[in-house]
């Protein structure tokens, strides 16, 4: 049964990869690859994140596994007689979907959907999905869809099956069907290209709106404060206790995606304005950052940045270089830093302690109670 919201963005024209995990919670079948037996305690956290992940998307990740190679196979990854061994399990499991913890090329994709005999997709088609279902605004809306687009390109051949099972257009759904777009999936390379290129010219349109703002904001003196951090580590219910506003707040990733600004008033007296926007993962695709780039460019025009963490992970040290990573990448990392604790509610008190010590000038904070 297609749910109410799922409607909703069909009405809107929405379309995303090309798989469902928003139907009837279609079971997905998760695989990570490592090329060195040290990387496996990594990988099997990022093999967790993904099941969050795939969650969030809409499906039910009912297996995973890691994947030992000494190299990366060039057709299938990792390797054709695993992956026959792996389609046999998925086949007794039932599976509909499978979801590789890497980015897959075109052509591993096309071998891998053969071997498995279901849809295959790789970890940025499935933050696409995740972005599709998120995105309300017109910046996020059409940042959504040049990514897709930048996506599919170089996939559409062989995607006609996929696309004549679900049939395509408003009545479509699922990863490659959901995200602002056209009424159905263009497998016309030149129409992709013209749309691309009208998408590219209205999000320059809309930076040049972002550039005016912020000059306006500049010449009054307001300063900026702009709330960073790993998915899910609280900001918006942050944003929401600092401002006093509405902003959706969700125990699920990615459920911020638009950028928010509200008016801040200091202890002194002063004014500031807070911005809340989209959170970001371990190995985040750089598509994906450059697709963004528009969203994130007001991180860069923040004066200071308060860089949100979930006190209470397991691994808040692995998080924390997370961000940092993806603020070198858009040119953010020289901007004053407030690194904030969060969740010390339901957070180990050591632990807390811990991450004070280690990080000074820092605090911790409880969004939720108030606490700091």
């Amino acid at each position: 049964m297609t749910d109410r919201s799922h409607l909703e963005r069909q009405r809107k024209l929405l379309t995303a990869t090309v798989t469902d995990f928003d139907v009837d919670r279609q079971k997905a079948f998760l695989i990570g690859v490592v090329t060195s037996t040290s990387d496996i305690p990594e990988a099997e956290t990022s093999i967790a994140e993904l099941a969050l992940l795939t969650d969030t998307a809409g499906s039910l990740p009912v297996f995973d596994v890691v994947v030992r190679r000494d190299s990366l196979d060039a057709g299938t990854l990792i390797g054709r007689h695993r992956a026959e061994a792996l389609a046999v399990e998925a086949t007794a499991l039932d599976i509909d979907v499978v979801v590789f913890d890497r980015e897959l090329s075109p052509g591993q994709q096309r071998n891998l959907q053969e071997i498995f005999e279901c849809d295959v997709v790789d970890r940025v088609g499935l933050i696409l999905d995740i972005f599709a279902q998120h995105a309300h605004s017109s910046d996020g809306m059409l940042q959504v869809e040049l990514a897709q687009h930048r996506y599919r390109l170089p996939r559409l051949r062989g995607q006609g099956q996929s696309l004549s099972r679900q049939g395509g257009g408003v009545g479509g759904s699922g990863i490659g069907t959901r995200g602002p777009g056209e009424t159905k999936l263009e497998t016309d390379r030149r129409r992709i290209l013209d749309r691309i290129r009208k998408v590219e010219s209205l999000l320059t349109d809309l930076a040049g709106d972002r550039q005016t703002r912020s000059k306006s904001r500049k010449k009054a003196g307001l300063p900026l404060l702009s709330l960073v951090g790993y998915t899910n580590a609280g900001k918006s219910t942050l944003f929401n206790k600092l401002t006093g506003a509405n902003v959706l707040v969700e125990d699920r990733l990615f459920a911020t995606l638009d950028s928010t600004v509200r008016k801040l008033s200091l202890p002194n007296g002063h004014d500031a304005l807070v911005s809340d926007t989209v959170g970001f993962v371990r190995n985040l695709p750089h598509q994906l950052i450059k697709a963004f780039q528009a969203t994130l460019e007001e991180v860069g025009d923040a004066d200071v940045l308060l860089h949100v963490v979930d006190a209470s992970d397991t691994d808040p040290d692995r998080q924390i270089e997370s961000v940092h990573e993806v603020l070198r990448e858009i040119g953010a990392n020289d901007i004053d830093e407030l690194l904030v604790f969060n969740k010390t509610d339901i957070a180990d008190k050591v632990a807390v302690d811990r991450l004070l010590a280690l990080y000074p000038g820092s605090v911790a904070v409880s969004a939720i109670t108030g606490e700091g």
